[in-house]
């Protein structure tokens, strides 16, 4: 019976699979690449806010702590947006009559809460707790990156479970003392490990990795 296919098909053949196989790899690793950019993480991308409220300038400038504005930080699972009474405490009385801040004054005549572009958003299957966090040493910037040094608020970090889990995993890495969780400027020592170990027995803090600690 005569041959029907050529020779020269079984090389076409493996150069096929093997190039099919070598394209999938390609293919995944681009998706992997998009996944990870900051076009979908978001992560120093600014937003759009009804007031130019500048981080900067009311952490490094006018040394205003984290908690004076979120005041739920320490105790309940969200730090709170503050409400526009504790604006006016200082705005009744500096750049009173700012056109910027006149999105601030109209909410405090009206009632009507101003409706912030939100930078750090969980999917609903996440639950978070700050008051946790910061009870165990970690320290406001860890998260949210140097919130000092930002005049519009950006996303510091990528959101996705493999980051939260670098922490989870070892957090002798990243534990500070409580006394230095609101402080931006708080760099981890050279003995950071060493430092991180004793914290994290002083603190009774364990490598919490299961699911359900997140996914509830």
């Amino acid at each position: 019976m005569a041959q029907i296919f050529h020779p020269r098909a079984n090389t076409i053949a493996r150069a096929g699979v093997f190039g099919g196989l070598i394209l999938l790899a390609v293919l995944v690793a681009v998706i992997a690449m998009v996944n990870r950019s900051d076009y979908v993480t978001q992560v120093g991308v600014t937003r759009d806010q009804p007031v130019p409220f500048s981080h900067k300038h009311h952490v490094a400038d006018d040394g205003i702590d984290c908690r004076y504005c979120h005041t739920s930080v320490e105790e309940g699972p969200f730090a709170g947006i503050p409400p526009i009474k504790t604006c006016m405490n200082c705005h009744s009385l500096i750049w009173a009559d700012s056109p910027v801040l006149e999105p601030v004054r109209e909410s405090l005549r009206t009632g009507k809460p101003i409706e912030w572009a939100r930078v750090h958003n969980l999917p609903g299957f996440v639950y978070f707790d700050h008051s946790i966090h910061v009870r165990k040493g970690i320290g406001c910037s860890t998260c949210h990156g140097r919130v000092d040094q930002m005049p519009i608020m950006w996303r510091a970090n990528r959101l996705y479970m493999e980051w939260c889990l670098e922490c989870h995993r070892a957090p002798e890495r990243f534990v500070r003392p409580r006394a230095e969780v609101f402080n931006m400027d708080w760099k981890p020592p050279t003995d950071q490990l060493v430092l991180g170990r004793k914290l994290a027995q002083a603190y009774h803090i364990r490598k919490l990795t299961d699911c359900s600690i997140c996914h509830r």
